[in-house]
């Protein structure tokens, strides 16, 4: 059983940076990928970024690419998403999520098993 726990999250204005946390704790295997999903208001979750735990190779949404960066600290068991020059369309609940798997990072959340809680991201424009 693995266990995820989101922070960071928060209200900040157009233009603002947020860096994520995913605390990871349990059962950890070597060839977990990570991923970074979120959920806006009325719409389904997508897929932000992932990262693949080993290899260090990763994967960003085109509406994120150039502005968000998904790491890793695999002596903290830690993913992080640093966040940039956010935007109102970047409103919304984020969601840490992995996978036990080898290969490419997967977009589909259906693929992931193990989730956090969610950390609420706020724009104001």
């Amino acid at each position: 059983q693995v266990q995820l726990v989101e922070s960071g999250g928060g209200l900040v204005q157009v233009g603002d940076s947020l860096k994520l946390s995913c605390a990871i704790s349990g059962r950890i295997f070597s060839s977990y990928t990570m991923g970074w999903f979120r959920r806006a208001p009325g719409k389904e979750r997508e897929f932000v970024a992932g990262i693949t735990w080993s290899g260090g190779s990763e994967l960003y949404a085109d509406s994120v690419k150039g502005r968000f960066t998904i790491s890793r600290d695999n002596a903290k068991n830690a993913v992080y998403l640093q966040m940039n020059n956010l935007e109102p369309e970047d409103t919304a609940v984020y969601y840490c999520a992995a996978v036990s798997l080898s290969g490419p990072i997967p977009k589909v959340d259906r693929l992931y098993g193990f989730w956090g809680q969610g950390t609420q991201v706020t724009v104001h424009s």
